[in-house]
């Protein structure tokens, strides 16, 4: 029994702008796109956000989620220097004591993205 990597589903009501944002600002490529079904994928190599407008069944008034999608990376510094002027930061390039070196930021529906690299101990 094998379990696959997890894709996080982004709810919005403005799901164009959200591709918009993932494509033009980090950099991401919409890999399918259906109007009729108010859904979309963007992946950036192994990382990958599904986006949809909520269903009927879903109450949803505006985004909301209670945590953070947290991304690795194998160079955070590259990351850092091309979106620390293009986004709205939660916090700067920091290196923390669990050994991360990581910033945060917000999309453009709200949600927290943090993305990180792990420091080896010198």
């Amino acid at each position: 029994m094998k379990l696959q990597a997890v894709v996080p589903m982004i709810w919005t009501n403005e799901i164009e702008e959200t591709i918009d944002f993932y494509t033009t600002v980090l950099g991401f490529t919409c890999g399918e796109f259906n109007k009729d079904w108010d859904w979309a994928t963007v992946h950036f190599d192994e990382c990958e956000f599904m986006i949809a407008k909520p269903n009927n069944y879903t109450p949803f008034e505006k985004p909301s989620f209670t945590g953070s999608f947290y991304i690795k990376t194998d160079d955070v510094e590259s990351w850092w220097n091309k979106l620390k002027n293009k986004v709205n930061l939660c916090y700067e390039l920091e290196t923390f004591q669990w050994n991360m070196k990581e910033f945060g930021f917000y999309d453009n529906n709200g949600y927290l993205i943090q993305i990180g690299q792990d420091i080896i101990n010198e």
